[in-house]
């Protein structure tokens, strides 16, 4: 019976992954990146930049927040699972999801070329503007500020909210409440995180919606995979 809804979810979930792929091609190709940036900083620069609520609240604070909470996911992984044994393998596999988010994300910034918004003449920079599609190509700043890598606190833990809404066979059904929570939690830090960063003039928009296509990516090819290699342990 409870496998019964995996593969229709599991569609669902690729469908709307195939979805926000969609809307950010569009969005990068509209140049919609540049005119809420204009809506928001000035030839002068970006006037929230230094403020101390995004700055240090809900930039460094949030950041050294994600930390903890990682290493907390990690030992929570670790912890030995006396109800149900087989989650304890579902954990292990959520932290090695959540980790690789967090690597792809940064090793793709790392070798970027593109650099922040702050950074560009139109606002107070020495940068031009160059696509990120535009790959090996210099905009004239220093560069790595593509993806989104703040927000990547937030969406590289999009594997633990997955695996309460779709959980592998044998591992115990969370309750729906408990996955609604998780949900609306991981949104809003999701939503704290990337706009902090835009609203900063560090970040473009589409800058958090590639950091969400390479997480969410990550993550769905990653649990498909743990449900498949579940279900044929399983014999189903």
């Amino acid at each position: 019976m409870h496998n019964t809804s995996l593969a229709p979810r599991g569609r669902t979930l690729w469908v709307a992954w195939c979805a926000l792929l969609a809307l950010t091609l569009l969005w990068d190709w509209s140049g919609l990146d540049v005119t809420a940036m204009h809506w928001i900083g000035s030839p002068e620069g970006f006037a929230l930049r230094d403020h101390w609520l995004l700055e240090r609240w809900l930039h460094d604070r949030a950041r050294t927040l994600g930390t903890l909470v990682f290493v907390a996911l990690w030992i929570w992984a670790l912890w030995p699972a006396a109800t149900h044994p087989r989650w304890r393998t579902d954990r292990l596999w959520i932290a090695t999801l959540v980790t690789l988010n967090l690597l792809a994300v940064n090793l793709i910034k790392n070798n970027s070329l593109t650099s922040c918004p702050w950074d560009m003449r139109l606002w107070g920079g020495s940068a031009e503007l160059v696509s990120h599609w535009r790959w090996g190509v210099g905009d004239g700043g220093p560069g790595r500020c593509f993806p989104g890598g703040h927000a990547s606190a937030a969406l590289a833990f999009a594997p633990w909210v997955l695996a309460l809404w779709w959980p592998s066979p044998g591992a115990g059904t969370p309750s729906p409440s408990t996955a609604r929570w998780a949900l609306g939690l991981w949104l809003l830090a999701v939503f704290v995180t990337g706009g902090t960063q835009t609203l900063r003039g560090a970040h473009y928009p589409s800058h958090t919606a590639w950091t969400a296509i390479i997480c969410c990516g990550t993550t769905l090819l990653g649990w498909s995979l743990w449900q498949w290699r579940q279900q044929r342990r399983l014999g189903r």
